[in-house]
Formats: structure tokens, C-alpha cells, sequence
């Protein structure tokens, strides 16, 4: 009996004129006997719909993701109750390191974003403070880095004009609040995948870019030259700097001198590793610490050209006063005013914030094989973001020279975070008077050493050229106009040429026409089987007609799949189609395809009735026919007009098979265009039927929008040949003892028994043999011959009420030759008979 939910349902249903659909159109079809299996089934299996109910329900959290998800945002802890001083001593050695390291990149970095030194400082902190409580990444340092401090000193540039009351760091931190939050939220949402709508190629030609253009700018001073903005497009900084190269100064001996003894330092530990491989990790801190050795040195240097002349006299620019301790902490200023100031440039910061940590992320847990989360890695920027702007930072994100440093140290876990926050306090509360002597030069030397591994190798470019030449132009194109133009515009235009090239791709995606092969399977010059180790004998001599060792594959009739052209591959049945969608099979692409498969139907095929059009006034306006020249010749020639044009040795359509393997899920509008189409092929199969079979459906709420457009059964059609249908199925055997295989392998090891009871001496198997001794022992059982009778159980893959979904195209293709011979049958008779499947 019915609920009285449904009964209120088809109530308001007939009230509002809805026609409800049968849940089971073809199910008494499909009990009628001998259409649906000649075989022994365990049961009848009728596939349900899915429900819309069941659907929301799964949407719904339950008590037990809500208390994974709660779990989830604080990884730190899945593994904090087994640390031990192993792994103590790995994160102490990396968070010492790296702390060194982060000390003096984070000053230059500060003045990147023209901020005080300090403040690269403060980002620093609490970056590697937070960060550990809600890491997914043992190596990922948060802190100030290149790109993004370029990014916050254009914004605070900006705001300088627009805001000249309003301090700097109040930007900086406003901006950091703000992008923290977004952030955050995309996190706690679980958003990670949308960094996945980022190709490769947009972040490539993101850091190239920037790389170029922070190196350009920090030329200047690095010569000590000015009278320019270093804040122009790339090529004008680069130009203006060649203009002014006259006026280099002292900073020049201070910066060049600082760059090329980082390189040489680099160079001389990569030869010496080569060389001694057994001092390797002593090398490798060498390497690491010499942005340290070569900060400590100039700064030396600096002290003692300056230490005899008076306070405030330079020779070049050194950073003079860093502030001790936390000057700056408080309360994050964000009023009107600069929220609307800001708001324009959240764009780019948060994909700045989000691509590039996300990207060293996920390549550092490939390379030390683990899996970050993305969602929660935002998490962690987000709060970082969103706390660190309390003690005057601005915007950190994750650094790749850090992270690569704190890898290669042997950090064990996130912990390491907080060893890098104890040097950077001590180097708050206890340097400051050495980071007054500082040259500004050689801070700039460092940030042209640290962006140079930012750029993309020639070699990386070429492996890029072998994979997809477009997507190389795309790579040009964005470091192109990051140098012409800005970082923020060389983001944008990337992320647009990719998503148009995808969306494209998308919308002009054709499918492929299939056709039959019949293929072997060949080890040597053997036939194989399904097992390797059964062979049926050499190919040259083998009988080409044993269906054991042979299967059908579906190849493109073109060959664009790059397949031998030598190979005949055809349609497997006149006025058959077999047709495979390549980019899924939705609204973007629908028409375009289905028009390619309509095209090609046309030019393969011709009318069913080709007498259709008696006179020339009955042809619609869009087909007019021959011409009035044409018809007098033919009625000379005593053909009908209605014949001229018309290819007779053409094939009629007759069935389409559309392989869904590729299509995951459908919509409204892709559903009516099917339906469009096939009434467009109907018409012009008239009389006779069109016959769709689906294939490789691969989810349920396709099967269902398929089903309410009328897909999935055989529907009658007015004018169509009637006749009963046949239903091909495929079915599987049900395992366990009672199963062929089972009783092969039983019997194969009784035999061996046997031999060894004997004493016989242990002869090699043959496979073949023996497996089909092992058959006709299992087929002997059977048929109740042998000593025990048993038959072989099968159930159906696919619901039986479903006969025009196929599990594979060769049940597809053996349904629609099967049922267009029947229809034939029924047609005449005596003209052919029912013969095999093909």
C-alpha cells in the first residue's frame, strides 16, 4: 500500500497537470520469458533510481564527519603524543637553520614591501609560530616571501596616494587581515580543490614573471643608483637603471660583491658535494648559511667603514634603527577608509597567498611522500593572516627557499616551527644593534640570489614544448605581461588564457566514431589468453577463428588515436554508429558534438524512405532539392525526382551506440539535446525506429536523467516494425565453490593428487590442456554425467528492466545487430535468417 507521502505526492501532482514517469518503463517487458536470460539466474535483479531524498541525506554531515571535521582542523594532534627526541633533534638542527636564514631575508623582504625592516621580522615570527598547530606539512616554512612583499609594497604604494594619513604598516596589516580571512573561510569550507583551476603552466609564468621583475627592481639598489621608481613595469625599471648607470654608487661594491660571493659560495659547495660525497650534509649547511656568512660579513664591513664617522653619516645605506622587541603590537586598524582602498587588490593577494604555498606544499609531500590537505593548509595561512597583523605583520605565505632548506636539514615535523621562532625572537630582542650596519645593498644581493631559483629553467620550458607547444605560448604570454605591465596583470591574464583555452577545448570537443577489430593477444610469436602462460600456438599457424583466445576492441575509424592506418577498422554493422564522447557530455559541449554526430550520420547514410518527397512542393524550404533541370532529366531517364542526390548503395540508420565512458554526469541542457536529436534522426530513419543503446554509464543520476528522456528501454514508435525484443545481457558468474573457475582449479589439483598418489613421475603441466580437461570434467559435472550434477549460477551486471544500458560495447553492439535482424525477421521473413551476433 501506498504511503500517505506518496499519496499526497501524486495528489499534488495530478493538481499542477505533472505526469509521472513509470520508475520501471521496460520491467513487465522484461519478465515475459525468453527475451531476458536462457540461463540459470540466482535472481532477478531490478535496478532502483536513485531518490532526491537519498541524495540530500548524503549531503547532510553526520554526528561522525562533524566530529572528523572538528578532528581535522587541528592536525597537530594525529602525531604530537608520539613525539620523541629523535625527532627532537631533526627539528631542532632544521628550525636553528632555517632561522638564520629567515632573519635577514625577512628584512629584505620587509623592504620590498615598503615596510620597515622590522616588520619582515614580525611576519616571521608569527608565521612559523602558528603555523604548526594546523600544518599538514612538515616542511613548509609561512613567512614573508619575495612575490608577495613585491605584491603588499605595490598596495601600499598605491594607498600611499590615495591615503597619505594612514601609515604604511596599518595597510600591510589591514591587507593581511582582510586576504587571512578569505582564506580562512575557503579552508574551514573545505574548498582546497579551487587552487586546482591553476595550471601548472599559470604558476610557472607567475614566478618567472615575478622573479624577473623583483630582480630588475632591486638593481637599483643594489648600484645605489636613484632618481627613478623602482615600482614601474619591469622594462622601465630595466631601462632607467641602463640610463643611470653613471650615477652608480659605493652601494655597488657592497651589493655586486655580496651577490657574486653567494654564487661562488653556491657553486663551490655544489662542486665539493660531487666531490666528497661522504661530507655531503656538513656541505649542504655550508651552502645553507651563506646568506647568514655573507650578511654577518658585510655587515662587518659596513661596521667598520662606519664606526669613526658621526651618527647619521653614511658612506652607502645601511638599514640604521631596527626597534627591539614588538613595537608595533596592537590592535589591527581596518576602518572604512582603508577596507575600500583595499578591496580592489584582495584578488590577486589571496591567489598570490594561496598558489604559491599551496604549490611547494603539495611538491615537497610528493618528494618526501607525504599527502598535504589543501583545505587545511589554507587554514593555516588563513589564521596565520589573520593573528599575525596583531604584532604589526603583514601578509606570509609559504617560502620555497625556506621550505627547500628546512627539507633538505632533516626536519621531522611541523614542530620545527617553533625552534624558528625562538631565533627569530632572540634575534628581535638581541640583534638590533647589529641590524644597524646592515648595507641595504647586500640585503639586496641576497633577494636577487634568493628570486633566481624562482625562475623557470630553459629545460623545464622544453619539457613544457613536448607536452603542449599552446601552453608554452601561454607561459611566454604571462611573463610577457608581467614584465611590460605588472605581477597583479601577469596573474590575471594566465589564469583567463587557461581557463579560455580549457573552456574552449570543452566547447569544441568531438567525439570519435568507433569501429570493430578483432585482435590477439601475441607474447613472442604466441597466441595468448587471459593468462599469459596459456598460449594457443604461433600466430602464423594458429586458427584465427578460436573465439578462446580472441576479443573485440573499438578503435577510431580515422585512426586519430594514432593506431596502425594499415588496420581495416570499419562500422561493425551497415547503419550502425558506435560513438564515443572524448571531453564528457554537458552543456558547454553538447551541441557541438551531437552536431558532429548528426553531420557525419548524414554523409554516411540515406534517407529510409528516399521517395519521401513526391513533389517539389512538399520539401521544406531548408532542403529544396534538385533543380528543375535535374528533374527533367531524371523524368527522361524514368527515375524519380524524389532519387536524384541519393547515394542508394548508402546504408538506413538503424541503431546508435553512444559510449559513455567518458561522461560522468549530465545536465538538463545536454539531456535535451539528445532528446532533439533523436527526434531529428527519427524523422529521418522514418518509418522505421532508431534504436540508442548507452554504454559504460559510469554514475546512477545519469542513468536516471537518461531514463526520464526515454532513454534505456526500446519505446514504440509510430510506423515502426513491431516485434519482440530481444534483451542481451551480460552476466557474471557468481563465485565461490559452485563457480567455472573454481571447478577448474579442483579439478587440475585432483589430477595432480593423483599423479603423486601413483608415484608417477611430476611431468610440466600444459595449460591448455589441462584447463581443458578441467572444462570438460566441470562441463561433465553439469550436464550430469560425471559423479556430482551441478549448474552453473549467474546473475546480471545491470538491471534487467534497463535493457539498452550496457555494461561494455560489445554487449551494446551484439544488442543492436540482434534486434535490427529481428526487425528485418519481421519485415520478411523468408529474406534472412536469425545467424549469429557478430
Amino acid at each position: 500500500m501506498a504511503s500517505t507521502t506518496t499519496k499526497a505526492g501524486h495528489f499534488l501532482a495530478k493538481v499542477l497537470g505533472i505526469k509521472l514517469q513509470n520508475p520501471q518503463p521496460f520491467q513487465d517487458e522484461v519478465t515475459r520469458g525468453e527475451s531476458v536470460l536462457s540461463i540459470q539466474t540466482n535472481d532477478t535483479f531490478v535496478e532502483e533510481e536513485p531518490s532526491t531524498a537519498k541524495y540530500l541525506e548524503e549531503l547532510l554531515p553526520h554526528r561522525q564527519q562533524i566530529g572528523d571535521y572538528i578532528w581535522s582542523l587541528f592536525p597537530f594532534l594525529h602525531w604530537i603524543g608520539h613525539y620523541n627526541l629523535q625527532w627532537l633533534a631533526g627539528d631542532l638542527v632544521a628550525g636553528i637553520t632555517v632561522g638564520a636564514v629567515v632573519v635577514p631575508q625577512g628584512m629584505a623582504y620587509a623592504l620590498l614591501a615598503n615596510l620597515e625592516p622590522q616588520f619582515g621580522l614580525y611576519s616571521s615570527f608569527m608565521g612559523v609560530l602558528i603555523y604548526w598547530f594546523f600544518a599538514t606539512s612538515k616542511d613548509i616554512t609561512i613567512g614573508p616571501v619575495a612575490v608577495m612583499s613585491t605584491v603588499t609594497g605595490s598596495v601600499v604604494a598605491d594607498m600611499k596616494t590615495a591615503l597619505p594619513d594612514v601609515p604604511a604598516h596599518y595597510i600591510a596589516s589591514a591587507l593581511a587581515l582582510m586576504s587571512g580571512a578569505i582564506v580562512l573561510f575557503i579552508g574551514l569550507i573545505r574548498c582546497g580543490w579551487i587552487v586546482d583551476l591553476i595550471s601548472l603552466t599559470a604558476l610557472s609564468a607567475f614566478m618567472t614573471g615575478s622573479a624577473i621583475s623583483i630582480a630588475v627592481g632591486q638593481i637599483p639598489t643594489m648600484m645605489g643608483i636613484t632618481g627613478f621608481s623602482t615600482r614601474d613595469a619591469t622594462y622601465r625599471v630595466f631601462i632607467n637603471t641602463l640610463k643611470n648607470l653613471g650615477h652608480t654608487k659605493l652601494d655597488a661594491a657592497m651589493g655586486l660583491t655580496a651577490l657574486a660571493t653567494l654564487y661562488i659560495i653556491r657553486s663551490g659547495c655544489k662542486y665539493l658535494a660531487k666531490r666528497y660525497p661522504k661530507h655531503q650534509r656538513l656541505i649542504f649547511f655550508m651552502s645553507t648559511l651563506r646568506t647568514v656568512f655573507v650578511i654577518l660579513l658585510y655587515t662587518m664591513i659596513s661596521w667598520l667603514v662606519h664606526m669613526n664617522l658621526p651618527r647619521g653619516e653614511m658612506r652607502f645605506k645601511i638599514l640604521l634603527n631596527v626597534p627591539r622587541g614588538f613595537q608595533n603590537a596592537a590592535v589591527p586598524v581596518l576602518n572604512q577608509r582603508i577596507t575600500k582602498g583595499i578591496v580592489s587588490y584582495l584578488p590577486a593577494t589571496v591567489i598570490v597567498l594561496l598558489i604559491e604555498h599551496i604549490a611547494i606544499s603539495k611538491s615537497f609531500g610528493r618528494v618526501n611522500n607525504y599527502t598535504i590537505n589543501p583545505s587545511q593548509e589554507m587554514v593555516a595561512i588563513g589564521v596565520t593572516n589573520l593573528l599575525g597583523p596583531f604584532l604589526g605583520g603583514y601578509p606570509a605565505t609559504g617560502s620555497f627557499s625556506r621550505t627547500a632548506i628546512k627539507s633538505k636539514a632533516g626536519v621531522r615535523t611541523p614542530f620545527a616551527g617553533v625552534i624558528t621562532a625562538v631565533v627569530v625572537l632572540l634575534a628581535i630582542y638581541a640583534l638590533p644593534a647589529v641590524f644597524y650596519y646592515i648595507p641595504s645593498a647586500s640585503l639586496s644581493g641576497v633577494i636577487i640570489h634568493a628570486v633566481g631559483d624562482l625562475i623557470t629553467p630553459p629545460n623545464t620550458v622544453y619539457q613544457f614544448w613536448r607536452v603542449s607547444p599552446f601552453e608554452v605560448l601561454i607561459f611566454f604570454t604571462g611573463v610577457i605581461v608581467t614584465v611590460f605591465s605588472s605581477i597583479e596583470n601577469g596573474i590575471y591574464c594566465t589564469i583567463c588564457i587557461s581557463a579560455a583555452v580549457l573552456l574552449f577545448r570543452i566547447l569544441k570537443a568531438q567525439g570519435q566514431f568507433l569501429g570493430k577489430v578483432r585482435v590477439h593477444s601475441v607474447l613472442g610469436d604466441h597466441v595468448i589468453g587471459d593468462d599469459y602462460h596459456r598460449t594457443y600456438g604461433a600466430y602464423g599457424t594458429f586458427n584465427i577463428s578460436n573465439d578462446a583466445a580472441a576479443r573485440n576492441v573499438f578503435l577510431p575509424v580515422n585512426h586519430n588515436d594514432g593506431s596502425n592506418p594499415e588496420v581495416q577498422v570499419d562500422n561493425p554493422y551497415p547503419g550502425i554508429f558506435i560513438y564515443r564522447f572524448s571531453e564528457g557530455f554537458n552543456y558547454p559541449n553538447a551541441s557541438h558534438s551531437l552536431e558532429y554526430l548528426t553531420n557525419y550520420i548524414f554523409s554516411h547514410t540515406r534517407r529510409t524512405n528516399i521517395f519521401q518527397y513526391d513533389r517539389p512542393g512538399d520539401r521544406p524550404w531548408n532542403d529544396p532539392g534538385p533543380s528543375r533541370r535535374q528533374r527533367k532529366a531524371a523524368a527522361a531517364a524514368n527515375q524519380p525526382p524524389s532519387a536524384l542526390g541519393v547515394d542508394t548503395n548508402l546504408p538506413t540508420l538503424k541503431a546508435i551506440i553512444l559510449d559513455f565512458s567518458s561522461v560522468n554526469n549530465v545536465d538538463i541542457t545536454s539531456v535535451q539535446q539528445l532528446i532533439d536529436v533523436r527526434n531529428q534522426l527519427d524523422r529521418y530513419a522514418s518509418p522505421d525506429p532508431v534504436d540508442w543503446h548507452i554504454a559504460c554509464i559510469n554514475n546512477r543520476w545519469t542513468k536516471r536523467a537518461l531514463l526520464s528522456a526515454g532513454f534505456g528501454y526500446p519505446a514504440e514508435r509510430a510506423g515502426g516494425v513491431s516485434h519482440r525484443w530481444r534483451s542481451i545481457f551480460s552476466v557474471a558468474e557468481i563465485g565461490g565453490s559452485e563457480s567455472a573457475a573454481e571447478q577448474a582449479e579442483m579439478a587440475v589439483n585432483e589430477k595432480e593428487l593423483e599423479r603423486s598418489a601413483t608415484g608417477s613421475p611430476k611431468a610440466p603441466i600444459d595449460v591448455e590442456a589441462g584447463s581443458s580437461e578441467a572444462s570438460s570434467n566441470f562441463d561433465a559435472k553439469s550436464s550430469g554425467k560425471g559423479p556430482e550434477t551441478r549448474a552453473r549460477r549467474a546473475i546480471t551486471v545491470h538491471g534487467l528492466n534497463r535493457p539498452l544500458f550496457h555494461v561494455d560495447l560489445t554487449s551494446a553492439l551484439q544488442s543492436a545487430i540482434a534486434n535490427v535482424e529481428a526487425r528485418a525477421e519481421v519485415r520478411s521473413p523468408n529474406s534472412m535468417t536469425s545467424g549469429t551476433l557478430g
